[in-house]
């Protein structure tokens, strides 16, 4: 046991990971503890330091890939909560726990008349992990209901707090994959929604799973059903089929070289952006070099998505690198696009 205050944390050694990453990759750690409490993640940060191990938290281990062993202490965040914090005219601000799954809150503020999120269900994973790489689907980001992040120092226990602009939020990825890697745990999130609707279809499949509702009948509750029916239908559910979701980002390029690009593919899904840039389709590169529903070892490409790779037998982490190293190896030979992996590499 180890104590800070009043608030004791149960320390196990020699923990297997494969339960807790969503991959199900075989992987262990020196040591590991589920925490609930600021105070216990405070009382555990202290024990690690007290024995020179790094702190890897983890939620629901929906966005890692366990590359081997972990010479670190494990923090299992399970810190819980949904707080109205503040409420002006239809916006509403709500601090939610790091620990809570996060499309448990979609679902909640759905049914609670507060919208924005519907764009975001069904993704995999906790609260806390969803502004460490600005989760987005379907035309929305996090980054535009984050209102600020709570989290605690690592190296000294201090309670920080980091306004939207402060977390540095870009296409996947935010201040929490740069400069303050590793250095942070987060506990909270304040997210602000609002009352009022403001319903987000543009995206293609979006628009088709809604193509027989005329536009003004369209609800956030039908946009969370449409979103739930398209992610069920083309993402395999990992505890049937362990996968981390999208394996590999949409390469966002520059005009010039995306309007190259598309004159010799002129298939090729492409998203122009505010900037000018274009973003093309991971999926159907992949997809377009044959290794859509490959599979060997136990270890594959999902038949219905392309971007999902799924981890079928007791395989570990440097197994699928070596898979996702060759699929990026074809996409580069073909199309000139160096493509990058989504998920945090431990190990």
């Amino acid at each position: 046991m180890a104590y800070y205050g009043r608030s004791p944390v149960r320390i196990l050694h020699g923990e297997a990971l494969q339960p807790f990453n969503s991959l199900a990759l075989q992987a262990s750690a020196d040591a590991l503890v589920t925490v609930a409490t600021t105070e216990e993640l405070l009382a555990a940060c202290r024990w690690a330091q007290q024995r020179d191990l790094s702190v890897v938290p983890l939620g629901q281990g929906s966005n890692v890939v366990l590359a081997g062993d972990l010479n670190a202490l494990v923090v299992l965040q399970q810190i819980p909560g949904i707080e109205l914090i503040d409420q002006r005219g239809d916006t509403v601000t709500l601090r939610v726990g790091a620990g809570e799954d996060w499309h448990s809150l979609v679902q909640w503020s759905m049914e609670q008349g507060l919208y924005g999120l519907e764009n975001l269900a069904l993704i995999p994973g906790t609260v806390g992990a969803a502004p460490i790489q600005n989760i987005g689907a379907y035309g929305v980001e996090l980054k535009s209901f984050v209102h600020a992040v709570h989290a605690i120092a690592i190296a000294t226990g201090e309670q920080v707090s980091l306004s939207a602009s402060e977390c540095e939020f870009a296409y996947r990825y935010s201040v929490f994959k740069g400069r303050l890697q590793d250095r942070l745990v987060i506990t909270a999130v304040d997210l602000r929604l609002s009352r009022r609707a403001d319903i987000h279809i543009a995206y293609p499949a979006l628009a088709a799973q809604l193509a027989d509702f005329p536009g003004k009948e369209i609800t956030p509750q039908q946009v969370f059903a449409a979103v739930v029916a398209i992610r069920s239908s083309k993402l395999p559910d990992p505890a049937v089929f362990p996968n981390a979701g999208s394996f590999f980002k949409n390469p966002q390029l520059p005009a010039a070289q995306a309007s190259a690009l598309a004159a010799r593919f002129p298939d090729l899904p492409g998203y122009p952006q505010p900037d000018g840039s274009v973003k093309f389709a991971a999926a159907w590169m992949i997809e377009y070099c044959g290794w859509k529903a490959y599979r060997e070892q136990d270890l594959g490409v999902h038949p219905e998505h392309a971007l999902v790779l799924v981890n079928y037998g007791n395989n570990d982490g440097r197994q699928l690198l070596g898979l996702a190293g060759r699929i990026a190896a074809s996409v580069r030979e073909t199309f000139g696009i160096e493509l990058h992996i989504e998920p945090r590499v431990y190990g």
